[in-house]
């Protein structure tokens, strides 16, 4: 039986996991333990943490694996590609681990690249002086700043104001794990992602997804809907900027998710990429009720070695999914619950805390719920004024 390295066990990796063993191979599993999902279902679980590649390497070189692959974790990325690379896999390069995982960096490579992007600086515990108070008064608001290295919104902020500026700017510090934080222009828009899946350098577009949000000052996601509401005159200029970024970042293998706002004259503006599946269930569970593909296993094909296969699994629905924030998202749930509970993908398990504490960015949302719903099915108008 041909063996497989997974990078990561909690429940966002776990279609990983289970889609390899469905395939056929045996799953060798690495992770810290904390009593994980994929730790109970892999075939061999070894509790080395992530981001201890070098250890993790020495361990495969034994396994002999035929691919290493990990699906939504911005965090295994570098890891999965240092092994690849390690063992003689197809994988991204190392330039493409670092500015692919860097906000700042990322901004750079699009910069070279003449990708339109907004303005951006990078900040460091001594902005104060090297910035200069005087500048930073002078800036034009509102203003975006998160931290170079991290993601679910975490220390994410919009200023609109000099009066908030410094306690946003250290807040994103406070988060960054190398202590940095990026400036940038504020641009205005409806938000939106592609889903891509990239074999030898050829990018194959799977779908848009369409975002939403708290707004501001935090940007939470609310929730994701698939088929996004992009005219399809206009998806045709998207696709080809999004396949120009992926370029610009090196991405030659894998899954890709590129967040970008679209501006009122149609053009688009990419606010950053991830060299990965999308997480929030975009890539396990949206891109396979929207498109009928199944996402999950291109990615292992790519890990593998194998031109990933474009077979539709089943037929396209609409696919939507909701976050729980507050106990009226749960309202929400217990209500499509009673009134159209043929159209429910899954649902999460919801955290007993709600109503209790307030959610401070995505990795501590309530739980969720997924829609699958016919895409001429006049219930979808129903379900999304419920939605809302």
């Amino acid at each position: 039986m041909e063996k497989i390295v997974v990078i990561g066990a909690n429940e966002s990796i776990k279609p990983a996991i289970v889609k390899a063993k469905e395939m056929g191979f045996e799953t060798h599993v690495f992770a810290w333990p904390t009593g994980d999902i994929g730790e109970k279902i892999a075939d061999y679980f070894y509790p080395i943490s992530i981001d201890n590649k070098e250890k993790i390497f020495e361990v495969c070189k034994e396994i002999k694996p035929v691919g290493v692959v990990s699906i939504t974790s911005d965090f295994a990325v570098q890891t999965v590609n240092y092994i690849a690379r390690s063992l003689g896999f197809n994988s991204n390069s190392e330039k493409s681990d670092l500015i692919a995982r860097n906000k700042f960096h990322m901004r750079l490579a699009f910069k070279e690249a003449k990708i339109a992007t907004p303005w951006f600086k990078k900040l460091d515990m001594d902005y104060r002086t090297s910035f200069g108070n005087e500048n930073l008064q002078e800036l034009k608001y509102p203003l975006i700043i998160k931290p170079t290295d991290r993601w679910s919104s975490k220390g994410v902020t919009r200023v609109n104001g000099f009066d908030t500026l410094f306690a946003s700017i250290n807040k994103a510090i406070s988060e960054s794990l190398e202590g940095n934080a990026i400036i940038e222009e504020f641009i205005d828009g409806p938000e939106y992602s592609c889903e891509c899946i990239t074999y030898a350098g050829k990018h194959r577009f799977l779908a848009f997804t369409k975002k939403f949000t708290t707004g501001y000052p935090s940007y939470i996601e609310t929730g994701h809907a698939q088929p996004s509401d992009i005219p399809k005159e206009i998806q045709k200029k998207i696709i080809p900027e999004v396949f120009k970024a992926l370029d610009a970042l090196n991405i030659e293998y894998g899954a890709s998710h590129t967040e970008f706002k679209l501006l009122e004259n149609g053009e688009i503006r990419i606010i950053e990429v991830g060299a990965r599946m999308a997480g929030d269930c975009i890539g396990t569970d949206l891109v396979q009720i929207s498109t009928g593909y199944d996402y999950v296993k291109m990615v292992i094909d790519v890990a593998t070695g194998k031109t990933p296969e474009f077979e539709r699994t089943s037929n396209p629905k609409t696919a939507i999914i909701k976050f729980i924030l507050d106990e009226s998202d749960l309202e929400k749930l217990n209500l499509i619950r009673k009134k159209y509970p043929d159209y429910i993908w899954r649902v999460s398990n919801i955290d007993d805390q709600i109503g209790l504490r307030e959610v401070s960015d995505s990795s501590t949302r309530f739980g969720y719920f997924i829609l699958a719903i016919d895409i001429d099915n006049e219930i979808k108008n129903s379900l999304i004024e419920i939605l809302k």
